[in-house]
């Protein structure tokens, strides 16, 4: 969906605009409706504008993207969103399914549902035998590593909701499903899940996927306590983040960094951003010995591979044959406890 390749990894974990005092199923607080006025106002004014895509100061990038034939079949995600459409009820598939060119594909947030009226059918709405189908639709969009990344942080809401009194806004059951257009092998279709931390959005045309926007975050990152005790989410992206950093030489790390300091939300690709202005800045591949190539795209891979394995191959082979167009960028310290920002671009 987007015109230009940005995969975005944000690994301070935080609260953004908790609600503060909603005690019960029926009753915010004025502070709280604001709260939640604020977001959707947000959203009507990202919306009136029209859509152009992530790009440069220089304008869009002609030329990153072909429609061609990737080889991997995607008749698996065509049966299975059929099979999950098939299952809902009248009253499911009217709020869950819609036209391919709805601007549903950009109605997605990362905060939580007590804040942000989502559209579709959440997982707590489904029977069990719909959470089946949703399931299988995710299975047939996701690797084995994406599908598990997704449970890991759908499982830390449900440590949230442990720790903030069983907070009726928050639960591993609250993601909502939605499908845009017809699911068809030749014509474009996909499906989004969009709740607290997690938000894929899967655009399919032919045999090719695109899978982004897609937020992962993760809230808390590492799970002490209750049902999930044990969950971590994003260590490797966070681990290897910090390492291929530090494996930089002293001249690499300066022009990689944007700032030594890390004090604000430095995301740039986020939600209601469909039309972000975002320059190239970083270091860039082209100074990387071999060895910090494999490590970088080893980097990269702990994203792309999050989506089914055929797919995500040729989307990496895309990105090796552009390596030496890529920036690595940085912001905050390169200690082994520091809080840090990268992206890759």
């Amino acid at each position: 969906m987007r015109p230009t390749p940005l995969l975005v990894a944000n690994l301070l974990v935080g609260v953004a605009f908790a609600p503060p005092s909603l005690h019960s199923q029926s009753e915010y607080d004025a502070r709280t409706l604001a709260t939640k006025k604020h977001f959707a106002d947000r959203e009507l004014a990202a919306l009136n504008e029209p859509f152009v895509g992530v790009h440069t100061s220089a304008g869009i990038e002609s030329g990153l993207f072909a429609l061609e034939s990737t080889g991997p079949s995607t008749q698996p995600l065509v049966e299975a969103a059929n099979a999950f459409l098939a299952s809902l009820s009248p009253t499911q598939v009217i709020q869950t399914h819609f036209a391919v060119d709805d601007p549903e594909w950009r109605r997605w947030f990362n905060v939580d549902n007590g804040i942000y009226v989502r559209q579709g059918t959440s997982l707590r709405e489904m029977s069990d035998a719909q959470k089946a189908t949703a399931r299988k639709l995710m299975a047939a969009t996701l690797s084995a590593r994406g599908l598990a990344l997704a449970d890991a942080i759908r499982h830390t809401d449900r440590t949230l909701h442990e720790l903030n009194d069983n907070a009726f806004y928050l639960g591993e059951d609250l993601y909502y499903f939605t499908v845009m257009g017809v699911p068809s092998a030749t014509q474009p279709w996909g499906w989004q899940i969009d709740g607290h931390h997690l938000v894929i959005n899967a655009f399919v045309l032919g045999d090719q996927i695109v899978m982004t926007p897609t937020f992962l975050g993760a809230e808390p990152a590492v799970t002490r306590s209750g049902k999930y005790a044990g969950n971590t989410v994003l260590q490797d992206e966070q681990n290897d983040g910090l390492a291929f950093m530090r494996s930089l030489s002293p001249a690499q790390q300066k022009d990689a960094t944007l700032s030594s300091i890390k004090t604000r939300n430095n995301i740039q690709a986020e939600a209601l951003k469909d039309n972000a202005v975002i320059d190239y800045a970083g270091v860039k591949a082209t100074s990387f010995s071999p060895a910090q190539r494999e490590a970088f795209l080893q980097l990269v891979h702990h994203y792309v591979g999050n989506l089914r394995d055929g797919h995500a191959d040729k989307w990496m082979a895309d990105i090796t044959a552009k390596l030496d167009q890529t920036y690595f960028a940085w912001v905050g310290p390169t200690d082994p406890d520091a809080v840090f920002y990268y992206r890759i671009h």
